[in-house]
């Protein structure tokens, strides 16, 4: 990093910084690790070699209290050994879709919405609304929101599948329980370095904004929509009163999405011992269910069931998130034989 030409080349001085960073955070696990083993090479040399009584009995208590925190220390240690995926440290757009369950399903798609934003607000992660649809009635037919932060995409990629809910609506008369369902898709955002697009591939489209948003948004053509002809993507924008932030946000999510694509032909082209049913599930497969009655929240993917229903609609996450990625990195340990080697004394 400190050649002088290092900042010419923007995208390998990004993979060079990222790796710094990824060592960076390794740095106090294996120093930890490298203290345990020395104390206890040392506690059992004084138990050895030493006759005074009282030393012994302290080294003793030493030697005790740190195998105790070995094998903890040592599976930290081997997550942190197994190669990170490449786009584990971007930043992401989360894009919310309401999917089967009429005026439910947008308002069960609004829960999500402000979930996954109280979510980052925790993690003091920035938000940024690239798109979004809403109907009447709060309902949100489709939002795409920019999340900025540390490791966002590497921590909010096992959200990426259909989300059901169970409950009964505020419409429902009778009190039966309904099933609805919204599509969650977390996208690395992609840099300009990674994806080129030809404009020759870009159809660019101006039309006038529909929905809530003043007399300006219906009065003038700012809304954008970009169709990509070689994927056959189309992304439309239209939150922005200006036509140029409006393509310009277009623009990102299409680019995030055409890097989505890359990532998931490299994963299908991958043989199945190496891919992780977790990490790179089907989109289209049910992966969690809300269920309100009983106010549990279900896992599917690694059948955990929490019942903290109410915590985790307002944001509290973070241990099925924290689930998911050991049962991810649990996997990769499996199909890649990695093991942490500690000294002879201590295996």
């Amino acid at each position: 990093m400190q050649e002088p030409n290092f900042v010419a080349d923007l995208k390998n001085m990004q993979k060079i910084s990222r790796e710094r960073s990824n060592i960076e955070k390794c740095l106090p696990t294996f120093n930890k690790y490298l203290h345990l083993l020395k104390a206890i090479e040392e506690a059992e040399e004084i138990m050895d070699n030493e006759s005074d009584s009282e030393l012994v009995e302290l080294a003793k208590n030493e030697l005790i209290a740190a195998r105790e925190i070995l094998p903890e220390v040592e599976r930290d240690a081997q997550f942190l050994l197994i190669p990170k995926e490449p786009n584990d440290s971007r930043n992401a757009i989360l894009e919310i879709r309401a999917g089967t369950g009429g005026d439910e399903a947008g308002l069960f798609a609004g829960d999500l919405y402000r979930m996954y934003k109280s979510y980052a607000e925790s993690k003091r992660w920035k938000t940024e609304l690239m798109s979004i649809s809403e109907s009447e009635k709060d309902c949100i037919k489709e939002v795409s929101v920019l999340i900025s932060g540390e490791d966002v995409y590497g921590t909010l990629k096992y959200e990426s599948g259909v989300h059901r809910v169970q409950r009964v609506p505020e419409t429902e008369t009778q009190g039966r329980v309904h099933t609805s369902a919204a599509s969650v898709v977390i996208l690395p955002e992609s840099d300009d370095v990674d994806i080129e697009i030809d404009e020759k591939d870009l159809r660019i489209d101006y039309y006038r904004a529909s929905g809530a948003g003043g007399q300006h948004i219906n009065k003038t053509d700012s809304a954008v929509r970009l169709t990509h002809f070689p994927s056959g993507l189309v992304v439309c924008c239209q939150d922005e009163r200006s036509q140029i932030k409006n393509r310009a946000k277009a623009m990102k999510i299409l680019q995030s999405r055409l890097l989505d694509l890359q990532i998931q032909k490299k994963q299908e082209s991958e043989s199945s011992a190496r891919r992780s049913m977790v990490g790179t599930g089907d989109r289209s497969a049910k992966i969690r269910t809300y269920n309100y009655p009983q106010g549990r929240i279900t896992d599917h993917r690694i059948n955990l069931t929490l019942y903290k229903l109410e915590q985790v609609m307002a944001g509290d996450i973070q241990e099925l998130i924290n689930a998911l990625a050991q049962a991810d990195l649990q996997e990769k340990i499996s199909a890649e034989g990695y093991v942490v080697v500690a000294s002879a004394k201590t295996a």
